[in-house]
């Protein structure tokens, strides 16, 4: 139960801070406002850190390099996002996102990639994935 709230706070957080840092992008400029963001973003881990921080920076040595590159991530995906939410409505951009973001995943799940379980997919994750692509569809099309 716990997974499907932190999931649901991470959701509704990505959507806010998209609108709010393409809103700031507006008024600043794409990559000044992205300072600002990761800026913050960096200050408030370090707090975390220190205040609940209970890992050990030495066992990165053990760690397959590939998986430093996360950190990459972060600034494609706060540029893009604000750049999705800038040319298209908030709702067709997050939900050409989570889309994506789905599919990745489930291609993640399916080939079992970084060392993730091997979780096949079945005729119900296609039929699924046609659906979601078909209400973000009509999310765009406009009525008259």
């Amino acid at each position: 139960m716990a997974g499907f709230l932190f999931a649901i706070i991470a959701g509704s957080a990505m959507s806010i801070q998209g609108v709010m840092n393409t809103r700031l992008s507006d008024k600043i400029g794409l990559y000044e406002s992205n300072v600002i963001v990761q800026g913050v973003a960096f200050v408030l881990a370090l707090l975390a850190l220190w205040f609940l921080g209970k890992g050990d920076f030495k066992a990165v040595g053990n760690v397959n390099k590939f998986y430093l590159l996360g950190g990459v991530f972060g600034i494609i995906i706060t540029i893009t996002v604000m750049l999705a939410i800038g040319k298209l409505s908030p709702t067709v951009a997050i939900s050409t996102i989570l889309i994506a973001q789905l599919t990745v995943a489930a291609l993640i799940d399916a080939f079992g990639i970084m060392s993730s379980e091997k979780i096949p997919l079945h005729w119900n994750n296609y039929v699924g994935f046609v659906l979601m692509v078909g209400g973000m569809l009509l999310f765009k099309l406009k009525i008259s």
